[in-house]
């Protein structure tokens, strides 16, 4: 694989696992007794960006080593993950 794809689909794995990542943070304002009047009870009382991305490289670091791995050793072809019958794709 070139360096160009393997860059390529880091950052998108890196992109998607930024929206898995974001729900999982500390209590929101209501917990840390920051209500605001006009806010959302769940919305988080502070929020660091770099804390996000480090998390979401960690992130996307394991899902792109396992997605590698699969790629050199061949666990799951995409063969394996056609589950349409051959029947409905001819037309039969």
């Amino acid at each position: 694989m070139r360096w160009a794809s393997i860059s390529a689909i880091f950052m998108l794995f890196w992109a998607f696992s930024f929206f898995l990542v974001l729900p999982f943070r500390p209590g929101g304002r209501r917990d840390a007794g920051e209500a605001v009047a006009g806010q959302a009870e769940s919305a988080p009382p502070s929020f660091s960006f770099p804390r996000a991305a480090g998390y979401t490289t960690i992130v996307a670091l394991v899902l792109f080593g396992l997605y590698y791995a699969n790629y050199v050793n061949g666990w799951i072809s995409a063969d394996a993950l056609n589950f349409v019958p051959k029947r409905v794709i001819e037309g039969q």
